[in-house]
Formats: structure tokens, C-alpha cells, sequence
């Protein structure tokens, strides 16, 4: 199976050299022209534990490697870092499901695949016999960032640059980034907010030279964002994983079908859940839940994507996006992989700001994709009904889930929450939510308060960070990114 660029059929890689390059050399993202080659016998994964889940759903979308040498780097990248050997648990609370993806390094859902991704992309520089130096650059809204330098840190052959909105990410999200440990990782602010960040950060691909970058030494640049299809199958496996708790747990028969409720902001998490859907898994719905900035609701409401509106700072930081990279990749395959008209839209979001869809494509995406947003006043009412009624302690982006998961309970479907992050790395907003204000707090008080009115565990990597120094605290405008990479390069190299 070949993978090719959204934006041109004829631009293709293998599996391998899709996850090296992170991106097509014309700026779209890879991706397999049908899923005919990747569907396969759900039933047959149902009863398996999750690192050979992992194995059999991996060597299938990710063709280079054969399953037994999948299986390895799957026990290479998640043995002893989760807090358990199922990785997600799927926990049921109220007439729902959360679906627990938080158990990793971080306490963040990217830790699924990026405990994966350095492992692939090592493997496919051995099987490509590539010698250059791995640059990975990365823009996050948050949790990426420091998912990916975990992942990354001190792993031979690459090298890792984080970009962040200043001021656009929790205190503990940034204190985690800022407390990074690693001889090959680099931390660096953006004046600007996320869109602005992976925006310079795609840009950098076609800007910046290999020369530029470290004159008389071979350097690749990649990315470890979703747009990078070796972040984006990882996140396939534990849709599967929950409905196979489902079945496990006598809640459905194999065959029933499940809706899924995903706090999205780059559409990277709902499109696994896509991706599930198309190889074969009995997914119904797939609800989007969007905060403030519902670009993604509007869209999937009227066919029209519209970037041109201030970018609103909300309590659920990472979902502080206006353009959703991973729904160029929904679009394709919805679109029948009609490549010519995904680059004339993905031309008009860049040089307009807006691009439309008929009522056909409308038709079809609204036959899968749900869609509701909250404001913040909305989402810190569900986190204190979800602790006060459930008992449960939800971070603020779970809480858009739940409340879009209440508009849209069917209760004949089961319907399973993504809960993406630990409350404790949004200790002050949750806190407040269901206790009000504590005057002149700050994280780490929220966090030993949250921790003392709840009794829930506190993640060990969380309460070390206020003992950790800060080793970065560079800040740069959204101008001189490639400049910073240049000289980042430099240091690191």
C-alpha cells in the first residue's frame, strides 16, 4: 500500500518514508487513497490484550512493518509507561463510558502515539537506510509539546524543536514544557496563538534548507503533529480498544453500534475514530466537541469552514484552534480522494480564510460527524455537575465532551466519552469550577487543593514538576520562527 499527498495522487511514499517526511513536499497530508487495503475482521481483535491490538492495527496501516516486527516496537514504546498494561481504560460513569487516555508520561492523550512515534520513526530510517539526523518540529496548543519531547528526549538520530502560544497553555502544561529534560530538545514561545505556530511550523518545510540548517551534516525535517500519519494510527487503536471493553463487559454484542464524543480541536482525535469506522469497527456517530472557537461546529452545521474570527482564549487551551489541519484529511476521503479539489480548498482557507462544501459532501460528513460546542461558562457547569452528581473529576476538555455527549445521548446507543487529559493539568479552572477562587493560589496550590477535596490521585509526574528547574523560556514572533530553527539547529546539532 502506497500513501500520497491529499493535494496530489501522484505525489506517494511508502509507509515508511510518509511517517520520515511528515508531510508531501507540496504541503498536504499523507494518506492511503481507499481503505481497502486496511479493512480487516474486527471480531478477530476483540479479545486480544492492547499491545497486540496495537500490533495487528499498526502493521495494517502502517504496511512497511511486518507484525512481528510491529510487535516489537509496540513493547518497546509502551512497556512501564502507563500506569497500566491496557494503556486506556474504559471506565463507565452515569448511562455513559470515559474512555480513560490519560494514563500515560504526561496525562494526556498524545502519549499514546507519541510513545509510539520515536520508535517508527527510528525503525524507518534503519529500513529506508537514511542516515540523516531527524529534525522534529512541532507546534502544540499544549499537550503535544511535551508528549512528543518525552517521546523524543535523548532518542539517537533526532532532535526535537516545541513551539507554543505564549500565554495560550496552562501553567503546568507550560511548566512542563519549560522543565524538559534532554540534550536534543528545544522549547520556544510564540507571540501569536496556535494557528500562528503551525502555521510558521509548515512553512518551515518548504522555507528553511538542509544546508541552512547544519552546513556539511545531513539533516531530515519531520513533524510529530497529527498531520504526521505515524502520529495519527496509534490514536485508531484504543477506538477499538473500548468497544472491545464494551463487549468484554456484557454492555454490547460484537456488531452494535457505539458513538464516540471527542474534544477535538485539530480533528486529529476524531479522525482515528474515522479511520476505525472505515477499517471496519461499528462506529455510529462521531460527536465533535468544540469549545468557544466552534469553527468546526459551524462548519459541520453549514458546509462552510471559516477561519476569519478572532481566536478566543478559553479554559480548554488545547482546543484554541481555527484551522484543523486533520479535516483535510476527512475531507479527501469523504470527497471520494478527489485531490484537485481538496488543494482548491485547502488555497482558499490560506489566501481567503473560508472555503465551502456542497450540500452533497455536507450530506455525507453530517452521516458520521456530529457536532455541538460549549462557552466556558457551559464547560465549568459540567465539571461541577460531572464531580457533584457522578463523582468524577473532569479536566476542561472532557467537559465539552460530556456536555455535547448529554445533547446527543441516544439511549440505545452506548456512547463513549474520550476523557484527553488529567484534571490536574488544569487544576485552577477545575477547582474553581466546583469550589470558586482561592485568592493568590498558585498551580501547584490549586493542584494540592484539588488533590486534598477530592482524593483523587495525583499523577507522580505532575507533583515533580514544582521541583523541576526551568531550562527554557525563549520567546520568539511569529517572523523569526524559521530564523529560531536555524539557530536552534546550531545548538543542538
Amino acid at each position: 500500500m502506497q500513501y500520497q499527498s491529499t493535494r496530489d495522487k501522484n505525489l506517494k511514499a511508502s509507509s515508511a518514508q510518509a511517517i520520515l517526511n511528515g508531510l508531501a513536499p507540496d504541503g498536504g497530508l499523507y494518506t492511503m487513497s481507499s481503505f481497502d487495503e486496511v479493512k480487516f475482521d474486527y471480531t478477530t481483535v476483540l479479545n486480544m490484550d492492547t499491545m497486540s491490538m496495537s500490533t495487528k492495527i499498526l502493521s495494517k496501516l502502517l504496511p512497511d512493518f511486518s507484525e512481528a516486527e510491529m510487535a516489537k516496537l509496540v513493547h518497546d514504546g509502551y512497556t512501564g509507561k502507563f500506569e497500566t498494561d491496557h494503556l486506556t481504560p474504559t471506565v463507565p460513569v452515569g448511562e455513559d463510558f470515559i474512555l480513560e487516555l490519560f494514563r500515560g508520561p504526561t496525562s494526556a492523550f498524545k502519549d499514546v502515539a507519541l510513545s509510539m512515534l520515536p520508535r517508527l520513526m527510528t525503525a524507518s530510517k534503519e529500513k529506508l537506510g537514511v542516515d540523516d539526523e531527524i529534525m522534529i518540529l512541532t507546534a502544540t496548543s499544549g499537550d503535544t509539546g511535551k508528549a512528543a519531547m518525552e517521546g523524543f528526549c535523548d532518542v539517537p538520530g533526532t532532535k526535537i524543536i516545541v513551539f507554543y502560544p505564549h500565554g495560550g497553555v496552562s501553567a503546568v502544561q507550560q511548566a512542563q514544557m519549560a522543565t524538559q529534560a534532554g540534550e536534543n530538545v528545544c522549547v520556544c514561545a510564540v507571540r501569536g496563538n496556535f494557528d500562528d505556530a503551525q502555521t510558521g511550523v509548515k512553512k518551515i518545510f518548504s522555507v528553511v534548507s538542509k544546508d541552512q540548517l547544519l552546513k556539511g551534516k545531513g539533516v531530515r525535517l519531520s513533524s510529530a503533529n497529527s498531520i504526521n500519519i505515524g502520529r495519527l494510527a496509534p490514536q485508531v487503536v484504543y477506538y477499538y480498544r473500548a468497544y472491545a471493553d464494551l463487549v468484554q463487559a456484557g454492555r454490547i454484542q460484537p456488531g452494535d453500534k457505539v458513538d464516540y464524543v471527542v474534544p477535538t480541536g485539530n480533528f486529529g482525535d476524531v479522525l482515528a475514530g474515522y479511520c476505525a469506522k472505515r477499517m471496519g469497527l461499528p462506529v455510529r456517530h462521531l460527536v465533535v466537541a468544540s469549545n468557544a472557537n466552534n469553527v468546526l461546529t459551524a462548519f459541520l452545521t453549514t458546509g462552510v469552514y471559516d477561519r476569519r474570527r478572532d481566536l478566543v482564549k478559553t479554559i480548554s487551551p488545547s482546543m484554541d484552534i481555527l484551522v484543523s489541519s486533520n479535516l483535510e484529511r476527512a475531507l479527501y476521503w469523504i470527497d471520494g480522494g478527489n485531490a484537485a479539489r481538496t488543494l482548491e480548498r485547502m488555497k482558499a482557507l490560506q489566501t481567503e480564510g473560508v472555503y465551502r462544501v456542497d450540500a452533497e459532501l455536507l450530506a455525507k460528513l453530517q452521516e458520521t460527524f456530529l457536532a455541538s460546542f460549549s462557552n466556558d461558562d457551559e464547560t465549568k457547569d459540567a465539571i461541577r455537575r460531572a464531580w457533584e452528581d457522578e463523582g468524577r473529576l473532569i479536566d476542561p476538555h472532557t467537559a465539552v465532551a460530556w456536555r455535547a455527549a448529554e445533547s446527543h445521548f441516544d439511549p440505545k446507543v452506548p456512547m463513549v466519552v474520550l476523557s484527553t487529559a488529567s484534571p490536574y493539568k488544569f487544576c485552577r479552572d477545575v477547582y474553581e469550577a466546583i469550589w470558586g477562587e482561592i485568592p493568590g493560589a498558585d498551580a501547584f496550590a490549586y493542584m494540592d487543593a484539588l488533590c486534598d477535596n477530592t482524593g483523587v490521585e495525583l499523577p507522580k509526574a505532575l507533583a515533580g514538576l514544582r521541583t523541576k528547574p526551568v531550562r527554557w523560556d525563549d520567546c520568539t514572533e511569529i517572523a523569526d520562527i524559521p530564523q529560531y530553527v536555524v539557530n536552534a539547529a546550531k545548538r543542538i546539532f
